[in-house]
This record gives C-alpha cells, structure tokens and sequence, in this order.
C-alpha cells in the first residue's frame, strides 16, 4: 500500500500538485456509494477543510457517481488515477499523433461523466415527462463528444496507415523495441547505443510517441530500434486503446528489450506489470532480453549479486554511464540470431530483382555463380531451356524475412535449407 501511495504521490506532483496528507483504508469491498466508508468519507471533509485543499485524488479508478457523491461531502474536486494520468499524458503530449491519441482517451474518459458538470442546469428526478433542460444539455454534450471521437478515430487511422506504411520501409531490417516501466531509462539507453541526443528526463511519462533509431551492433549488423510509451500499475485500458497505433511498434518487433529500473524498491512489481501489459498487447512470448538498468546507482551490492544469480540471461547496464553496453549489443545480436534459419537459393542470373531481394532479407554467407541443367528451378516465367547461369546464395534470415522468401521462392524450387541441400548444379 505504501509503495502503491509513493506512486500515486510522485503522479501527483508530476502533474504540478503539492501534496499535503495520505488517507488509506481496509475494508471487505468498496461502498457502491462512495467507495471508501461514511466515517472515511467524513475524515477527507475535516482533512480538506482544514488544509484549504482543492484537490483530493484517489488511487483507485472511481465510477462518476462515487465522484459526485464524495464531492458533494467534501466540498472539493476529487480526480481518481485514470483522470490523473490522462491530465499527464495530455501535458506531456507534443505531435499530432499523441495529441490525438490523447484526446481521444480523455472524450472516452469524460462521456461516462457529464451528469455531474452540468450543475448549473436544473434536473428533475427520473421518469416520464419529468425531463429537464439539464439532460437534454448532456444529452447533446454526448452526441458532440460521440462526433469528435467518431473524426479523432479516423486520424488515428490515417496516422495507423502512415505508420504502417513506414514499417513496409523497413523491410529486411531487424526490429526491436525498448519497454518498461515508466521512467525506467529507456530513452536514455537509446541515446547511448544510438548515440544520438533524444530527451530524456527524470519523470514520469517524458516519452509518449514512438522514436525509432538505427543502432550498429556490430561491424556488419544493424537493428531499428524504437522507444515506446512507458508502462504503469493500472495504466487505463483507454490508452492503450488510443495508443495503439503507437504500441504496435511493440508487436510488430521482432525483439524486445525490457529495461528495469534496478534501483527502485519495488522493481520486481514493475517487471510483473510490464509483463501484464505485454500479455494485453499480445506481445508476452517475443523473444526478450532482460536490461537491469540503473547499476552505478545500486548501493546494495548483494542485492547485484543475487540478481546476476536469479536472471543469468540479463545485462546488467548503466545507460546514463555507458557500463554495460556492449555486453547488452551482444546479447541482443545472439537473440536476434537465435532463430535465424539457414538456407540456400538458386536463383537464374537473369533474375536480379530476386537475386537482390535474398540480399536485402538476409545475410548472405557465400555466394557464386555457376552454369546448371535445369535441375528442377523454373523462372518467374517459367521458360527456362537447357543450361542456364544461376546463383548460388548460401544466407541466413530471421523467421518473418525466411517466410518472405520461402513465398517468393519455394514454389519454383528454387530454395533448400542448407542442412539438407542437395547437389543440383552441374559444372
């Protein structure tokens, strides 16, 4: 609970408020009515009275009617956790994109609580022929919002279109993306392997849209790598919604890279949240490397010693001191690389479009050229006669680029895997 009220504390002042007090209670199962207990409710009235406080925020999503009762005892507004981030999200927000996106989850957020922000309207209690100017006031505040999420959607879709077409633009490029808890580093490790100098700050949410960077991880292999949104403990199911376009950088990586914050108390939690919110995404079973970020700040070197014995596969880095790093460049090679698949084609030279695509969706080991009796091969035409030059390709690709070609070239016969190759050329 205390770790859960630290969070709910540093989003607070994220968002520019100065916090004065805690409330907690135990109880069996909330009140439908007001969610915390009468007696509860009646300690916040005397606690904000007494403070002079304008604001109450609660750790638990809330439905508008709990919100309305407890801001008619407490004479004060009162913003559950979703509202919070929202507010957040909204501030941090910088392109078209995450502005959209934003607003789109703030209209769904607000369109279930219009019944209580038209107070100045008068309404009448239920039931036929007692309808008041009031409800007809929200009644067309929904069909104005329903309008504006219907046009927000559709440039969602057309920034969903733009991104997708973007990704085709990558093809024959390995992919990954840097998740994690929120402030948990993964800007600052992009900057570092990337070397390049993208905003990275110490707070909350710095990052909302996807930023792709092309890192070298050694002489002859390269991967895109892209920063996404961080995560957090009941992050609205409305953002990740209205985020999708942006986390589908996350699904359509071939690898990902959780980055933890090594040094926050409760780092496991963080790491079984991200673990959660993959699972939303349908992106829990990508091959992933572990980053324990953070290290030059740990001050508990047995705590260093039993991680590094519990998460033998991890890297343990520090990206704001460059520790680490190429040790992390390996390790994500060797999983980029684990289910690489090794094959060999055979292509006629007179085909240099195919010849070029085997290059740029795989990483050709040997290749050479030789003359051959047909030996099974046919051309995209299929007019293949006698001897003809054909290439030799011997490469490995990763399975999303291998199922490419095996499309491309597999039904002329054109492709073998290399293991089980057998001779076809003729000197």
């Amino acid at each position: 609970m205390r770790d859960h009220l630290n969070e709910l504390e540093h989003l607070a002042r994220t968002a520019g408020a100065d916090v004065t007090d805690r409330l907690t209670q135990s109880l069996n199962s909330p009140s439908p009515a007001t969610f915390i207990g009468s007696g509860k409710v009646k300690e916040l009235a005397r606690l904000t009275k007494e403070r002079d406080s304008d604001l109450v925020i609660s750790d638990d999503e809330l439905s508008p009617v709990q919100v309305k009762n407890i801001e008619k005892k407490i004479d004060c507004k009162l913003l559950d956790r979703t509202g919070l981030i929202l507010d957040i999200f909204a501030s941090r927000a910088q392109t078209r994109a995450a502005k959209t996106q934003v607003e789109l989850a703030q209209l769904g957020y607000l369109r279930s609580r219009l019944t209580r922000r038209w107070t100045h309207l008068s309404r009448q209690e239920g039931g036929i022929g007692t309808k008041g100017p009031g409800e007809k006031q929200i009644e067309m505040d929904r069909r104005i919002i329903d309008k504006r999420m219907a046009k927000l959607r559709e440039k969602l879709d057309e920034i969903d279109r733009q991104r997708t077409t973007q990704r085709k633009g990558r093809e024959g490029y390995t992919t990954a993306s840097l998740v994690g808890y929120t402030n948990a580093g993964k800007s600052t490790l992009l900057n570092a392997l990337a070397d390049e100098d993208l905003e990275a700050e110490d707070r909350l949410f710095a990052t909302l849209d996807a930023t792709t960077r092309t890192v070298e991880l050694d002489s002859n292999k390269e991967v895109l790598m892209s920063d996404t949104v961080g995560f957090i403990r009941k992050l609205p199911h409305r953002l990740i919604e209205s985020f999708r376009s942006t986390l589908d950088e996350v699904r359509e990586s071939d690898v990902l890279i959780h980055v933890v914050d090594v040094t926050h108390p409760n780092y496991e939690e963080q790491m079984r949240v991200v673990a959660e919110t993959l699972g939303e995404l349908e992106a829990r079973d990508k091959p992933t490397l572990v980053v324990f970020n953070k290290i030059d700040a740990m001050e508990d070197r047995t705590l260093l010693r039993r991680l590094r014995r519990n998460h033998p596969d991890a890297v343990f880095a520090s990206a704001l001191r460059g520790i680490g790093l190429e040790t992390l460049k390996e390790d994500l090679l060797d999983l980029i690389e684990q289910d690489y698949v090794e094959r060999v084609a055979y292509i006629p030279v007179s085909e240099p479009e195919v010849i070029a695509q085997v290059h740029r969706l795989g990483d050709v080991i040997e290749e050479s050229y030789e003359y051959a009796e047909n030996g099974g091969l046919e051309s995209l035409n299929g007019e293949v006669e006698g001897a003809q030059a054909v290439a030799r390709i011997h490469f490995r690709a990763a399975p999303r680029n291998d199922a490419r070609l095996q499309e491309a070239l597999d039904p002329r016969g054109a492709l073998r895997p290399a293991e089980t190759e057998e001779p076809v050329l003729n000197a």
